[in-house]
């Protein structure tokens, strides 16, 4: 009784997953943080501005402003599931970028009203990095698009064969 619940239990739990669900979690839980990183910078634009080091030969108001539309632009691909290999790019990148800055501030007081605190760009990398090898899963925008030109494909196969 015992051995035939414990079996069932491990290989049913191991043969069976819910990969797409799953997916789909962490597409929205980790989408969520992000956007709301960026809308919390729109929120504190000034503040952020003032202690802002400049990106790539950018004024602090043009880098703030990039970072804010790659994190909301991308955050939204990544709860949609569109194109979402390609808007974790940008958003790497950035987490990487963000990583060195916070590195460099150290105790600063002034890193204070940096929005993200250390650790924090760390773990988005690692759940990025998950994401780009794992791919959006069923449930997304890139699965339906696909699915349709798939079947679009095979139509358009099927009316060569007959031709």
């Amino acid at each position: 009784m015992v051995s035939s619940t414990v079996k069932n239990l491990f290989l049913y739990s191991a043969g069976h997953t819910y990969s797409n669900l799953s997916r789909l979690f962490l597409r929205l839980f980790t989408g969520v943080m992000f956007l709301q990183f960026g809308l919390r910078q729109i929120m504190h634009f000034d503040e952020i501005a003032q202690v802002f080091p400049g990106l790539c030969g950018m004024t602090p108001e043009v880098s703030i402003a990039v970072v804010t539309a790659i994190e909301l632009v991308c955050a939204t691909c990544i709860i949609l599931g569109l194109m979402m290999r390609i808007a974790l790019i940008p958003s790497l990148v950035l987490m990487v970028c963000i990583t060195v800055m916070l590195m460099g501030h150290g105790a600063d007081p002034a890193s204070q009203v940096f929005i993200f605190k250390p650790g924090y760009p760390v773990m988005f990398c690692g759940i990025f990095i998950y994401m780009l090898l794992a791919g959006p899963g069923k449930i997304s925008v890139d699965y339906v698009i696909a699915t349709l030109l798939l079947d679009r494909s095979k139509e358009d196969d099927e009316v060569l064969d007959k031709a």
